[in-house]
């Protein structure tokens, strides 16, 4: 799995043709073909960050990380 520090994953923001992915408490995953996620923003929140904090505060909670794909950890 590749190693992502958050500096790296601010690239994968779901702008100009770049994927979107989003970290949850260590790990991260690709959330670009997710259509509430389409143009990397989900109420509020944006694509290319640690969403750990943001998750708790969602009515689904970690319920939705089963459905996306892991595409890397990251880097303490």
């Amino acid at each position: 799995m590749k190693q992502f520090t958050l500096e790296e994953l601010k690239k994968y923001n779901g702008e100009n043709g770049q994927p979107a992915y989003v970290a949850i408490e260590g790990t991260v995953y690709d959330v670009s073909n997710v259509e509430p996620w389409k143009g990397g923003k989900h109420h509020g929140n944006e694509a290319g960050n640690d969403l750990s904090e943001a998750i708790m505060k969602s009515p689904h909670k970690h319920s939705v990380l089963s459905k996306l794909n892991e595409v890397g950890k990251l880097a303490d």
